[in-house]
């Protein structure tokens, strides 16, 4: 019998629902996202990454409500001795969350409320006398509860109205009707806490600032809930109070007599006091959560496209970690990223020992053979730039600015300190910006995603959700890469399908001791590597000049028959079936079909053999800034200007034109049609060239725009 879960999560995601049973089943046996997405198309009607994960966490939702839904049957029935048909009825027809817990919110245990103390005082049924509204002598019926602690009519009175109050407060169909006003209604307000003004100029814009709910951008919202959560805002969600308790009274007050009228005062008492506070609460959290998701959209679109971007790929290269006080550190790396020599330069001032650092660079670069050098962007980077190009090498070595944000985090870590015990916080930052040139995902998965300053708000948004997109985000990045079983660090195949810290550090210990893997089989002989973690991991990991030249393709170890009766059927071997594309062509798949392998799987297979072991990233480029612009002095209103997109928002997107300050691309300043999202038209290490709009020399600024620009 199929789960109901899955229509539901059909529903919420608009795929089919066989697909999502397909998909399902697959999670629930362990395959993980990646695998899913390149191998199991068949099952899954060819659905990708992102796809996949939207029925993840559907499926999540709905499993943790089901639960939700089981501990409040079983807390009720345990209460009540069972649960009343229409509150069974009701609570499996929902799967709101919020009407789930009005359901429940009647039974739930409370504090010692304003109405629980009437309650104490037996004024529940005088409460129950007002809300029948048809009492004419209501305080003649009241007075009869004037004993005890009760001490006038008017009291007796109030204490049942407290009553009707949470009555109303805690009916669904009342609090579905404040939701509705709500979401139509409501309007942030932000104000400044008196005599914090000069404290929190930083919110100036949002001292006295209000807006429809409904179109707060999510960085606005972020930053007004940070200012609220540092102490300079007060906020509030502000609805249309007068239609809440309008509709509210229409549901509750019948008639116009004595007992309507007192009901009528718990209503508004009930929306002001209880229901009010109760939805806003509601609306403030769902809407951070919507904020939330936005920031995390931006932070991990931005990190794919910092991890993706292009590696030089094995070449020796010169790292240079530039500084003025303190010296330029030098590291000289092999192709595959090892430490072969450190020192420090000191060509820039205080010390300007120009001539001595530059006979320094050069000799390296002949001893060393390096083919490329990697200029970190910070502190002195354009000087070291300019000093770099100044030297008359023999044999010019290409230069390329790093992006180095993260690298002091990596050199300060544990895993750092691991990889170079003997050096200091310096030398390891420098080899990081070196790394980061040869493959920008293999060093940066080795730092914390929120370290690496490509987010927005990325310390306020719930940090559970914002490192589960992230770690999946690199999961995807690495596993489309796919990695090198031979020269990757095990913090890279941790990242891989199905291994995790674990596996990867066994891999690298077996390779330590038993040599390089010659075929993707002798994994297999891993400690804890079983028949499941194989099968998820084996594709996506490469081995070079190996003993099957398909274990250096993304072609899955379950599909090297297909290939071998392929080549069989060609008369020729597998090499020269990856060597010729004309003998592809020959080939009918068709008759490669079967129960579980089809036209998606067939086409990939072939695709892989066209290109081993390619790397999918795009090539390098160089890039030169504009040789007239080394401070915010030389920078000019109208100037068109080469740059670098360093990181995008929902606002626009910061751009690096080769000095201290980068400059900032309002959204409406991204293209002559208007943009929704900043992300349709630029990613992060694009190169691009803009337009100086204004400069602000005193505050450190710099606003450009796209516009007008071939």
């Amino acid at each position: 019998m199929k789960n109901p879960l899955i229509q539901l999560v059909a529903q919420a995601t608009g795929i089919a629902e066989r697909q999502v049973d397909q998909t399902i089943q697959l999670l629930e046996e362990s395959a993980t996202i990646p695998f899913i997405s390149r191998y199991r198309k068949e099952r899954t009607g060819g659905l990708d990454e992102v796809a996949i994960a939207a029925i993840q966490t559907a499926w999540e939702k709905f499993q943790a409500l089901e639960k939700r839904k089981e501990t409040i049957r079983r807390t009720l029935v345990e209460a009540l001795g069972q649960l009343p048909d229409d509150l069974e009825r009701r609570l499996a027809a929902t799967w709101d969350a919020a009407q789930i817990e009005d359901l429940y919110l009647p039974f739930r245990p409370k504090r010692r409320t304003r109405a629980e103390i009437a309650r104490e005082k037996g004024l529940e049924p005088l409460a129950k006398i007002l809300m029948a509204q048809r009492e004419t002598r209501v305080g003649e019926r009241a007075r009869a509860f004037v004993k005890g602690e009760i001490k006038d009519v008017r009291e007796a009175l109030r204490g049942a109205q407290d009553i009707i109050a949470e009555w109303v407060s805690e009916d669904p169909a009342a609090r579905d009707m404040t939701r509705q006003v709500f979401s139509r209604t409501a309007r942030l307000v932000s104000k400044v806490v008196k005599g914090k003004e000069a404290e929190g100029a930083n919110y100036k814009n949002y001292f006295d600032h209000e807006e429809p709910l409904a179109r707060v951008s999510s960085h606005r919202l972020l930053a007004i809930r940070r200012g609220e959560a540092e102490g300079f805002l007060k906020v509030s969600l502000e609805p249309d109070g007068e239609r809440c308790v309008e509709r509210l009274a229409k549901r509750f007050v019948r008639g116009e007599g004595e007992a309507s009228g007192l009901v009528g005062e718990a209503v508004a008492d009930a929306f002001k006091r209880l229901l009010k506070p109760s939805i806003e609460t509601e609306f403030a959290r769902v809407s951070k959560e919507k904020a939330d998701e936005e920031a995390i959209r931006v932070f991990a679109k931005n990190l794919r496209d910092l991890l993706l971007a292009p590696p030089l790929g094995p070449k020796r290269v010169l790292g240079v970690d530039p500084g003025f006080r303190t010296g330029c550190k030098l590291v000289c790396l092999d192709a595959d990223g090892h430490l072969l020599h450190n020192e420090t330069i000191y060509p820039h001032p205080p010390r300007g020992e120009r001539a001595k650092a530059a006979a320094k660079v050069s000799l390296l670069v002949k001893t060393y053979k390096i083919e490329a050098i990697a200029i970190g962007n910070g502190t002195a980077s354009r000087e070291t730039e300019r000093f770099v190009a100044s030297i008359p090498f023999s044999h010019p070595p290409r230069v390329f600015v790093v992006n180095e944000a993260g690298a002091s985090v990596y050199s300060a870590s544990k895993t750092a300190r691991e990889e170079f015990p003997a050096y200091d916080v310096t030398v390891r930052g420098a080899v990081s910006i070196g790394r980061r040139l040869i493959d920008p995902l293999a060093e940066l998965v080795k730092i914390d995603p929120k370290s690496i300053g490509v987010g927005q708000y990325q310390h306020d948004v719930d940090q559970n959700a914002l490192k589960r997109s992230l770690d999946l985000t690199v999961e995807s990045c690495v596993n489309q890469v796919g990695v090198n079983v031979n020269t990757a660090s095990w913090h890279l195949l941790a990242y891989v399908s199905g291994l995790g810290p674990t596996l990867a550090r066994n891999i690298v210990e077996y390779r330590a001791e038993h040599g390089l893997f010659k075929n993707r089989q002798a994994l297999t002989r891993v400690p804890r590597m079983g028949a499941k973690t194989f099968e998820q991991c084996a594709g996506f990991l490469r081995v070079a000049d190996g003993d099957n030249p398909l274990d250096n393709s993304a072609v899955h170890p379950e599909n090297y028959p297909i290939v071998e009766r392929m080549a069989r059927d060609l008369g020729c071997g597998i090499e020269d079936l990856i060597r010729d594309k004309s003998l592809k062509r020959r080939l009918d798949l068709s008759r490669y079909v079967s129960d579980t392998v089809g036209m998606p799987t067939l086409r990939d297979i072939l695709a892989e053999l066209d290109k081993p072991g390619r790397d999918p990233r795009q090539a390098i480029e160089v890039f030169a800034f504009d040789p007239t612009i080394r401070t915010l002095d030389d920078v000019r209103e109208g100037q068109v200007l080469p740059g670098i997109v360093t990181n995008v928002t929902n606002f626009g997107c910061f751009v690096d034109i080769g000095i201290k300050q980068n400059g900032l691309v309002h959204v409406s300043e991204m293209a002559d049609r208007y943009v929704s999202d900043p992300m349709a038209v630029v990613d992060i290490h694009q190169h691009v060239r803009v337009r100086v709009l204004a400069v602000d020399r005193e505050r450190g600024q710099i606003r450009l725009s796209f516009k007008g620009i071939e």
